[in-house]
């Protein structure tokens, strides 16, 4: 009976999305990114709710080991959003159960000026000092090559993000990191899917992180993941999410770690309740069994979606060609197979135009456009108006807002050059060759006008 009224509910919501949403999407104005979801999207949905479990469950279980078998790893671990991710993986890094290999407040992480805001927030907020190091132009990745002149006795790890999809030089990172005994995090929130040397960004490095916003490559609304190899990561990644317990013990079940009242933690009287013993300074930063339904259907279609993505960036390389007195278009270095996320575009220093031109003819001509995220992230009022965050850039001493300046911004050209030069347009899979032959007729005709150029 309650099988035969659950097959009911979800017939009525099969006709409803047929009439709504059955359509392919004509657009008006290309947003750069943007979700495609399915009628088995909502079916699984609809089979959360009637599941009434309401947080993490049967389809967080599946979803989490789908994705780990995915990207070939042993553990993920979901959470409710890439910048939680972020914040998790650098949270059990400091961990005192790493011993001496924990981060402790003051030590250094290597990162990035053009960056969004999360992969750096977490080094701040766990009392740890970014250290800036300039990136590439085409790649829009960290320059490997400067790394190493960044790093101090302080230096304890490396943090920074595949930038929309592109793979930055992992074996570099890598060599260095091993030289210095340094850990490695992934920012892959942007690269679900792209391959560096055969390998899936974000399984690399120590620990990888991952977002499901609406427009990542897959999404469930709000979402994100960690991943990593390490038993002892993902016991520590899974007690900072779930409030710092000390116990793996899912919701709604006990006695799963068969410990649950013969163990004296801390200084609590021996057998007090393990589901209640808590190691860190945690959150809960779980996610529902509604966004694990929705994960759980968008992941068995992520090839299609990277194909497409892929097919789309070659397409605008291709319409775009003919630019390149004008525009930088992006550069894939061997070895890098990206999942482009966006497709990004600088507009050269010497042309009778500015990145600023362009991209208000572009949004008055109906395509989206979006910055590489902060530009120069020392430029935004967070670091300016702040006094007390620390950080350094390259081999610089210890500085705060009060040293900010020109001649310090100078001191990252490329980033400079990013935050007044680069955007990009969309990729995503709901565009099809007509809305990338528009975009790329759009800005041929926005050169033609601007630099008199050919159309």
């Amino acid at each position: 009976m309650e099988q035969e009224l659950r097959n009911k509910v979800k017939d009525a919501a099969r006709e409803y999305y047929k009439a709504v949403y059955g359509n392919k999407r004509e657009f008006d104005y290309i947003p750069p990114s943007g979700k495609l979801l399915g009628e088995d999207e909502l079916m699984n949905m609809i089979d959360a709710s009637l599941d009434m479990w309401l947080t993490a469950g049967r389809f967080n279980q599946e979803f989490e080991k789908k994705f780990a078998q995915y990207l070939c790893v042993k553990y993920a671990l979901s959470t409710n959003s890439g910048s939680s991710a972020n914040l998790l993986a650098l949270s059990a890094l400091t961990s005192h159960k790493l011993g001496d290999k924990r981060l402790k407040k003051g030590d250094e992480v290597i990162t990035v000026a053009a960056a969004f805001p999360t992969t750096v927030n977490p080094i701040i907020q766990n009392g740890l000092v970014p250290v800036f190091v300039d990136c590439e132009i085409g790649t829009y990745n960290i320059d490997a090559d400067k790394i190493e002149e960044a790093i101090s006795s302080k230096t304890k790890a490396i943090f920074i993000a595949h930038t929309l999809g592109n793979s930055y030089d992992l074996d570099k990172v890598m060599e260095i990191a091993r030289k210095y005994k340094l850990w490695v995090i992934e920012d892959s929130c942007d690269a679900l899917g792209g391959e560096y040397n055969g390998k899936k960004i974000g399984t690399i490095g120590h620990i990888g992180t991952f977002s499901f916003y609406p427009a990542h490559h897959l999404t469930m609304g709000e979402g994100g993941a960690v991943v990593t190899n390490d038993p002892q990561l993902y016991k520590i990644i899974m007690s900072f999410r779930d409030w710092g317990r000390d116990c793996c013990c899912p919701p709604g079940r006990d006695g799963v770690c068969g410990k649950r009242f013969t163990q004296q933690l801390g200084n609590l009287p021996f057998g007090y309740d393990h589901k209640y013993t808590y190691s860190h300074l945690g959150y809960n930063l779980k996610i529902t069994d509604w966004q694990a339904a929705l994960g759980c259907s968008q992941i068995d279609k992520l090839d299609g979606f990277l194909e497409i993505r892929r097919h789309n960036a070659e397409l605008l390389t291709e319409k775009l060609c003919d630019l390149r007195d004008y525009l930088i278009l992006p550069v894939i270095k061997d070895g890098v197979k990206p999942s482009w996320f966006g497709y990004l575009i600088s507009v050269k220093e010497s042309v009778p135009f500015s990145k600023q031109e362009m991209v208000e003819y572009l949004e008055s001509h109906g395509i989206g456009t979006r910055q590489l995220f902060a530009g120069n992230i020392l430029r935004q009022p967070m670091f300016v108006c702040d006094e007390q965050i620390q950080f350094r850039i390259g081999n610089s001493p210890l500085l705060n807002s009060k040293d900010l300046d020109e001649n310090l911004y100078s001191k990252l050209p490329n980033t400079e050059f990013i935050m007044r030069n680069t955007f990009w347009v969309g990729t995503f899979p709901a565009l099809g060759e007509s809305e990338i032959s528009r975009i790329a007729d759009t800005i041929h005709a926005c050169v033609s006008e601007k630099a008199g150029a050919f159309a």
